[in-house]
């Protein structure tokens, strides 16, 4: 295992040195939260396939393959297909508005009247998004280490902190780079064909497993439904997606280099479902699905290889953390503290704001580590995750972007309702139920509708500056709101 080791420890190495040399490019705001929004076609592809396919991607892919065969690819495949709509149809209107939050884009499509409750809402999102990432480290680290799950959580996310803080979203750029490289080569190039090889080839698998594991829909119709429902529509309003949205040099890069990501991300699904259906004919008796990916790796692979896998692992599980983690604290500072304290200053360029945010990051992420290890169950915390955005945000965003007549107070009475019942249908039905995002969202679309029709309609001069911005003839981002 000294090879392996060697590997992950320069592997985690290099992180940190890009963190500290990102935090040498990232002396204004814009360079520290959306990296200067002046990333190309090739970093940009990169940097979002990265922060979509996370360790639930890549692990908890595995384990579903593991689970149902082929059908398991239906988790992952439905993060592909909402990258590629939100690239296709909505990234270059994004791109174009120049700012750094949804809220700061549904107060501008509202009248200014929509961030904090909106900016709460996400904020729980994206830190539960961060904790279940950072849940993950314990999984790794042991099958590295053999490490205590408190130590594991520590190390890893410690890590994930440093460079975050440092260099800020230049830093997370750059290593989500490394990341989708050693993910490319280690999943794809490496284990995909390994594990196949292993299992004998997809006769030997077709033959000594059930027929059901190779039928597209095994995993059940409303299981696919439930998929869609939450992440396709997930991918379209997460704060993790859209800030990686508006670091793009252009809405052209935005729309076809969300275009190729979403497309690997589809391959990345059917790769891990492979995977987990090989597992399944080696060890046919694992007591955890979860355990597949960790169990192939470490008795399957050659030494050196293995090390690589796992950091393609490792580089999974902190793309994803490293991005969830730099759009709450950018939520939490810029849609929450500084509305809430009331005297937030005109945008600068300054040293000063990038303190303040790298502060946030810092404190946020103590608070993820923390959360991390008082949790124990990973998909729990997640789906809790996805109910409140799919339920409080979704309609008032997608309304805001297709629906005119859509007013403050219905996208204000959306998010409320919308987030009370989903959360209220949770603690009824069980956290891993489907009714509460389902009658959640039903629940936040009649509100919508029906508050915005009895309302005065949005003030035109609001809805002209709206439209200035979306065909991208407005270059600032918006000042927030002066103390009064």
């Amino acid at each position: 295992m000294a090879v392996d080791y060697t590997v992950i420890v320069v592997y985690l190495a290099g992180m940190l040195a890009m963190g500290w040399w990102g935090m040498r490019r990232a002396k204004s705001k814009s360079e520290f939260l959306v990296a200067g929004r002046r990333l190309g076609p090739w970093m940009y592809s990169g940097t979002m396939a990265a922060i979509v396919l996370g360790g639930a991607s890549t692990i908890g892919g595995v384990g579903l393959g593991y689970q149902y065969g082929l059908s398991g690819a239906w988790m992952v495949f439905t993060i592909g297909l909402g990258l590629l709509a939100l690239s296709v149809f909505f990234s270059a209107r994004i791109a174009r508005l120049k700012v750094y939050t949804v809220s700061e884009m549904l107060d501008l499509r509202y009248g200014g009247r929509a961030g904090v409750i909106s900016g709460v809402v996400m904020w729980a999102y994206t830190l539960m998004l961060a904790v279940t990432s950072t849940i993950a480290y314990a999984t790794i680290f042991d099958v590295l280490f053999d490490m205590n799950r408190t130590l594991a959580i520590i190390l890893g996310g410690s890590i994930v902190v440093a460079y975050s803080t440092l260099g800020g979203m230049w830093s997370i750029t750059l290593t989500d780079m490394v990341q989708f490289v050693v993910k490319t080569i280690g999943v794809l190039l490496l284990l995909l064909p390994i594990a196949v090889v292993k299992a004998g080839g997809f006769g030997e698998m077709r033959a000594k497993l059930p027929t059901e594991y190779f039928d597209p829909l095994g995993i059940g119709g409303e299981t696919i439904f439930t998929y869609v429902l939450i992440y396709t529509f997930g991918m379209l309003i997460g704060q993790d997606i859209w800030q990686r949205v508006f670091t793009a040099r252009s809405d052209k890069v935005a729309r076809y280099g969300g275009t190729v990501a979403g497309t690997y991300c589809l391959v990345y699904a059917i790769a891990g479902a492979v995977i987990g259906t090989a597992a399944k004919v080696m060890y046919p008796k694992l007591p955890s699905a979860d355990a597949a990916f960790a169990t192939i790796v470490k008795d399957e692979l050659p030494m050196g290889v293995r090390g690589l896998v796992l950091a393609a692992a490792l580089a999974a599980v902190m793309s994803t953390s490293s991005g969830a983690l730099i759009a709450c604290a950018t939520v939490a500072n810029n849609d929450i503290w500084s509305r809430l304290r009331g005297a937030a200053a005109p945008e600068g360029e300054g040293h000063d704001e990038v303190k303040g945010n790298r502060a946030f990051i810092l404190i946020m992420g103590v608070a993820v580590i923390v959360i991390a290890i008082a949790l124990n169950d990973v998909v729990e915390a997640l789906t809790v995750a996805y109910n409140l955005l799919v339920g409080g945000l979704l309609v008032p965003i997608l309304g805001g972007l297709l629906w005119r007549r859509g007013t403050a107070p219905g996208a204000l009475a959306a998010v409320a309702a919308g987030g009370l019942s989903v959360t209220g249908l949770m603690w009824g039905y069980g956290i891993l139920a489907t009714e509460p995002v389902y009658y959640g969202l039903l629940t936040s679309l009649a509100v919508y509708v029906v508050a915005s029709l009895a309302t005065k309609p949005t003030d035109p001069a609001v809805l002209a500056a709206w439209r200035e911005r979306l065909a991208g003839r407005e270059a600032t981002a918006p000042r927030a709101p002066a103390a009064v």
